[in-house]
């Protein structure tokens, strides 16, 4: 069983240094005179809203997070949810596989309590689980605008192959879901549907999701390469659906190699696109940072209060990485 696990952290390993082994590669393969010149331009106010979006991604998602507890029967403070979600969020972009800080951050808040290890870790998957569905629907509304993109040239039999691979690609992850959760039928529906949860969910959801899109806009118009209003649900949304790959660090290479592939759809060049991937990376990267500081002060969690639930909590599932 141990060679097992270290066999797949190994793989893990290896597979994040290659995505990060992709971004020398597209930097050579563009110029890194010409992604210079594109990174001279960003201004501080372009850096200054950049991390604003950020802390309101996390601030969100934290209280995402949150509701997802409550509806196991583990009560989080705010406050509590925000500093061990700006930690998780710091971990992820800083060690391999971008899924490390889910796993701290499960692995602290059920130091505080007596529901264990298995309902913290389960509040975590579906937190996760709630912003990759946002994702999905976004990429999913987004299939009708593709032929918008002025530099996309795309003919009605490749847009209906487009969208085939999407939605063919949508009923495979919808099946494999309802598959691994199929014994989790009622915990799903407190959670994602009842007592107003649905609502609640998808709205934080939603506006985490559109953090993120802005996030990416705000980027690209500081490098000089401002996106059309069809890149909002085409182009951005895929090329942070890269991101989900559990590989590299905070998603770097892979994230960068969609940029350079998609970009030139929106009529701007690969150069372009890498540029603001790059920024969009490093801004994610500082606005996370004070999750840094949370750790090395040594904060243990406090402000996790567990009810009793009356339900049975099995092994945890996994999800990819958001």
């Amino acid at each position: 069983m141990q060679t097992a696990s270290r066999a797949r952290i190994l793989v893990r390993i290896a597979a994040s240094l290659a995505a990060l082994c992709l971004l020398p590669l597209l930097a050579f393969w563009i110029k890194p005179a010409t992604i210079l010149d594109a990174l001279a331009q960003v201004s501080l106010w372009h850096v200054a809203l950049g991390l604003v979006l950020v802390q309101g991604q996390i601030v969100l998602s934290a209280l995402r997070w949150r509701l997802a507890a409550e509806r196991l029967g583990q009560q989080i403070t705010a406050g509590a949810a925000i500093r061990e979600y700006y930690v998780a969020s710091a971990v992820n972009q800083v060690v391999p596989g971008g899924m490390a800080g889910d796993v701290l951050r499960a692995w602290r808040m059920a130091q505080d309590g007596a529901g264990g290890w298995q309902r913290a870790a389960r509040a975590v998957v579906y937190e996760r689980l709630s912003g990759q569905i946002a994702f999905l629907a976004l990429c999913l509304v987004g299939i009708p605008f593709w032929p918008l993109l002025p530099g996309a040239a795309l003919q009605a039999g490749h847009h209906l192959l487009l969208a085939g691979a999407v939605l063919t690609a949508a009923v495979i992850a919808a099946l494999l879901l309802l598959r691994r959760f199929s014994g989790l039928r009622d915990e799903l529906a407190e959670v994602f549907v009842r007592r107003g949860a649905l609502l609640r969910q998808g709205g934080l959801s939603l506006a985490v999701v559109c953090g993120y899109v802005a996030l990416f806009l705000v980027s690209a118009d500081a490098v000089g390469a401002p996106l059309p209003v069809a890149a909002m649900v085409t182009i951005v949304p895929m090329t942070l659906a890269a991101m989900l790959i559990p590989t590299g660090l905070g998603g770097w290479g892979t994230r960068e190699a969609a940029a350079a592939a998609l970009w030139p759809l929106a009529g701007l060049s690969s150069a372009s696109g890498l540029s603001a991937s790059l920024l969009y990376g490093a801004l994610a990267l500082a606005g996370a940072l004070p999750g840094l500081v949370i750790l090395a002060l040594g904060r243990h969690p406090k402000g996790a209060r567990h009810a009793h639930a009356g339900r049975r909590i099995s092994a945890i599932p996994s999800t990819p990485n958001e």
